[in-house]
């Protein structure tokens, strides 16, 4: 049976970081665009904190949540197996459950929007008649590079990481070798092939989603859009719809650490956080401790056990382990700062914390949901990339937008000494010149974002365009019927 009005089947791959910007897409289409939305998730056993995510969503109810049992992939992995292969993997195994539920549904979806991970999707949106565009929950220079990884594939020889020269990228900013996303950095590893395999399939969409505003990347998005450059690889329409994020108080807040924040001065505290699968070795971890001790600035600290199997170690289980964490702080760390910061174990609310008047500065990963979520809180940043498109996100932040510092030693390829931490956090927090220009920098890049997502701004108007491309599928549905 078709609806009235259009019906969203929103696909997210697992992980907190890719399911909160699909959920926060799917109360911007409801709420503003008048669809009716169904999201489909793979059920989690291992995240506490993914798990309270879905939870709050349901409450109020604006659209309806489908769990699709998590797929038995064990016979096709083992201890070596990276996160993106395992996503992938995940994905591939559970389009039987989803095209179950897609085809249960009462009211048959018109749009199929998922997830960088869904691109193996598109056979069932087009065996079951929906519209099928991707959602890239990131910026159009990471999109650019993915488009363009095929034809890198090809003309590059060896591994990146060794290339000596700048990687072109027509029209774009070229990409330095440290920058790649680190799924790539290894051409003989599974989840190379899955990420080339991810860009060929990209332009067979019928539209990409960025979650970004116009104004935030104009020279990328030209570029992505003119067939004489990026053009004639993405092939598809390129809509802006961001900046979406969470909402303030969408998360259960910690009373007594609120309390604490009540009580300091205007943009004194540094929030220190790695997102939502982020984790330090125990040696950086030490020094990040004394880093923060040295700088004598009020902070809050998101603490987590120290990585034994990399910087994305958390990825599958956020918000679970032990909450004791003095056993991998400096002895006396705690007694020592405890006038001076609170240590929060494994995850703490974000957007309540970065949106608190207290709070002048963000020590983050880069990924891109705490980007836009500092920068729409007028936060500036200290870019301290882990993994995957970090990087790339870490140069946007620091050298395109102006909103953050980052420490001269890479955090991917060095520990970055206390010293430094010391020097970074100072250069944020007091009263400089270049923290000052930083800070009106990212204020000034937050009126523009609310101006786009506002009636008759460019995300507005853009998602506008993609419920009206809904409108005109679902005619020429009801004239087949």
């Amino acid at each position: 049976m078709m609806s009235s009005k259009p019906h969203a089947a929103l696909l997210s791959s697992p992980g907190l970081g890719h399911l909160i910007p699909v959920l926060e897409l799917g109360k911007r289409l409801v709420t503003h665009h008048n669809f009716q939305v169904t999201v489909l998730v793979i059920a989690s056993h291992t995240s506490p904190a993914e798990s309270q995510v879905i939870e709050s969503a349901m409450s109020p109810k604006l659209f309806d949540i489908a769990l699709l049992p998590p797929p038995d992939i064990s016979s096709l992995v083992d201890a070596k197996t990276t996160t993106v292969s395992l996503l992938s993997i995940m994905m591939r195994e559970v389009r039987p459950a989803f095209r179950t539920s897609i085809s249960a549904m009462k009211s048959r979806p018109t749009i199929l929007i998922a997830d960088l991970f869904g691109t193996e999707f598109f056979p069932i949106a087009d065996e079951l008649q929906m519209l099928k565009y991707i959602y890239i929950a990131s910026n159009a220079w990471f999109l650019a590079m993915f488009l363009y990884s095929p034809i890198l594939d090809k003309e590059v020889e060896g591994e990146y990481e060794d290339q000596k020269e700048p990687f072109i990228i027509p029209g774009c900013r070229s990409l330095r070798p440290h920058e790649v996303f680190d799924a790539m950095l290894d051409r003989n590893n599974q989840q190379y092939h899955e990420l080339i395999r991810m860009g060929i399939e990209i332009p067979l969409s019928d539209g990409i989603l960025l979650n970004i505003w116009e104004d935030l990347e104009p020279t990328t998005l030209a570029a992505l859009r003119d067939e004489s450059l990026l053009g004639q690889v993405a092939k598809v329409p390129i809509y802006t719809v961001g900046p979406l994020r969470r909402s303030i108080g969408s998360t259960s807040s910690t009373s007594q650490l609120f309390e604490w924040l009540d009580k300091q001065p205007n943009e004194s505290v540094i929030y220190v956080s790695f997102g939502s699968g982020g984790s330090l070795s125990h040696e950086q971890t030490i020094e990040l401790a004394w880093g923060l001790e040295l700088s004598q600035q009020k902070f809050i600290w998101v603490v987590r056990p120290p990585a034994t199997k990399g910087a994305d170690a958390a990825f599958f289980t956020v918000g679970s382990g032990e909450n004791d964490v003095s056993e991998y702080l400096p002895e006396g760390f705690l007694n020592r700062t405890h006038k001076l910061g609170i240590v929060v174990p494994m995850w703490a609310p974000q957007v309540d914390i970065l949106s608190h008047d207290s709070v002048g500065g963000f020590l983050s990963h880069c990924g891109w949901n705490s980007t836009i979520e500092s920068i729409t809180s007028a936060v500036p940043m200290i870019a301290w990339p882990l993994y995957a498109e970090q990087g790339m996100n870490a140069t946007l932040l620091n050298e395109e937008f102006g909103v953050a510092v980052r420490s001269k030693v890479l955090p991917t390829k060095e520990v970055v000494g206390r010293e430094e931490i010391e020097t970074v956090v100072r250069k944020i927090m007091e009263d400089n010149q270049e923290g000052n220009v930083i800070r009106a920098r990212v204020k000034h890049l937050k009126c523009d974002a609310e101006k786009a997502l506002s009636e008759g701004g460019s995300s507005n108007n853009q998602l506008s365009q993609v419920a009206k491309h809904c409108e005109i599928h679902m005619q020429r549905m009801k004239v087949k019927d």
